[in-house]
């Protein structure tokens, strides 16, 4: 029986990992916002009911920041069902996943607890490390003045100086601040000039008031632009005909890259195509470092059909994450080849159109002989529907019973239905994935889906995948 009961909590912990990866509570192609929250928080509850610790240690794999937040916020609240070594290990692991989330979803997270009547000495000591280790506290004044304003508050804590106290709480008392961003602020109120000395989500709301044309902002703006804003306005600037907003691809991330590439025309794509695929290629390399070249023969299929489309949330993001991977999966392999479903050999150029022939493209794959075969799909097989799930147990049962080639199934999407991501065949692990950089992690952590390995071996990689998270924490706090 506990033989039995450990199996299904390990499964329980695969299913789980999976829904925390891809889903984010939105609206998918395939099913509603309503449907993603629900599943989603069925899930967390679960979870937290029944395997605590488990659930706690997943703060360490590569979850979304959006159920990262969820899991922080669960644990916290229900603090007094743990015992004290729970919650000084969940302490631990929540102050190390806050140090890698963005700020706007910690002074959110911070919001939740506030509203949800959080407000223990744990919750406090948490909130004012976190505050106590920003590198510049004035810079999250002006940018999230009302989030670290509630922060303050709510955790009792004093505002790290006077001048600080006073723009956060009483802002019109101060004829002048000695803190020239403070004073940027400040002056932003009655001079134009002044709104360019400031972040660029903070000027926007002062050029809004001044009556600045979007164009003119948008050009003077533009060298205090970070990288990820001048990539996602560099579209609204081209239109409006704005110069200088454009940044140099080298260092973006690599999945964020392959959005930003899909967001552009194809005649850009063309006429960039050096640029674009140089900068592909390089983002890929360095995800891959010291393991690029290392894994062999790779054939992935990839799909590009018109599901991969996503949603108006999530706009194109299946196929951004699959033309990642193929950047990604190229580095890695030592001999690699592609396959779309669409039949495309221009991976630049992919586009989500047609049909799911994921079947037909496996049998392709196949016929390359890999070592590797890595799919990347949402899983609906329709064209002929069933196809892929019958080759693929052939193929295990059959051709290559001694597993000669080891196969994955990544999918970026999450099926609510199922409260998990669809899988296509049950001789076949599938992992969610939400960024292509996660993928040789989570090509090791579907190996616990092939039943070689069992629960323990399970809970021992949580627990060495915490303690890398927990070392790197403690190393960085020491600097």
């Amino acid at each position: 029986m506990d033989a039995y009961a450990d199996l299904v909590a390990a499964d329980d912990v695969l299913l789980f990992v999976n829904a925390a990866i891809t889903s984010t509570g939105q609206h998918e192609f395939h099913g509603d916002a309503d449907e993603q929250r629900l599943s989603l928080d069925f899930l967390h509850r679960y979870m937290l009911g029944n395997y605590r610790d488990l659930y706690a240690g997943v703060l360490a794999l590569d979850i979304n920041d959006h159920n990262a937040v969820l899991v922080i916020r669960r644990l916290l609240e229900t603090a007094g069902e743990a015992t004290t070594d729970q919650r000084r290990r969940e302490g631990r692991l929540i102050a190390s996943r806050l140090a890698t989330l963005p700020p706007q979803r910690v002074y959110g997270l911070f919001d939740a607890l506030r509203r949800a009547g959080v407000n223990n000495r744990r919750c406090r000591a948490i909130m004012r490390d976190w505050l106590s280790a920003r590198p510049d506290l004035t810079f999250d004044a002006v940018k999230y003045r009302g989030g670290l304003k509630r922060a303050v508050r709510h955790a009792h804590l004093a505002p790290v100086d006077e001048e600080l106290g006073a723009f956060l709480f009483a802002p019109g008392t101060r004829k002048r601040y000695a803190t020239p961003l403070l004073e940027a602020w400040r002056r932003a109120h009655h001079e134009q000039a002044a709104l360019y000395e400031l972040p660029y989500t903070v000027a926007e709301g002062f050029a809004a008031r001044h009556g600045i044309p979007r164009k003119v902002f948008l050009e003077r703006i533009a060298p205090r632009l970070t990288r990820l804003e001048a990539l996602r306005l560099q579209g609204s600037a081209h239109r409006l005909g704005a110069t200088g907003v454009r940044k140099d691809l080298a260092g973006m991330p690599l999945t964020r890259l392959a959005s930003y590439v899909l967001s552009l025309p194809v005649e850009d794509r063309l006429r960039r195509r050096d640029e674009l695929t140089r900068a592909l290629r390089s983002a890929a390399d360095r995800v891959a470092g010291p393991h690029r070249g290392s894994w062999g023969e790779v054939t992935a299929v990839l799909d590009d059909s018109f599901s991969a489309f996503g949603s108006v949330h999530k706009r194109r993001r299946p196929l951004a994450v699959a033309l990642a991977c193929h950047h990604l999966l190229a580095a890695l392999a030592g001999r690699y080849t592609g396959l779309w479903t669409s039949g495309r050999t221009d991976a630049l150029l992919a586009r989500p159109y047609g049909p799911t022939p994921l079947g037909r493209r496996i049998l392709d794959a196949l016929d390359t002989a890999p070592l590797r075969l890595v799919i990347v799909s949402d899983g609906w097989d329709n064209a002929p529907p069933g196809l892929a799930a019958e080759v693929l147990r052939v193929w295990r049962a059959r051709l290559d019973p001694g597993r000669r080639t080891s196969i994955v199934h990544l999918n970026p999407v999450y099926d609510a239905a199922d409260f998990d991501v669809r899988r296509l065949s049950p001789s076949v692990p599938t992992a969610g994935i939400r960024d292509a950089e996660d993928l040789p992690a989570l090509v090791e952590l579907a190996q616990f889906a092939k039943g070689r390995t069992g629960p323990t071996e399970l809970t021992a990689y949580l627990a060495a995948r915490a303690a890398r998270m927990l070392d790197g924490h403690d190393q960085e706090r020491t600097r």
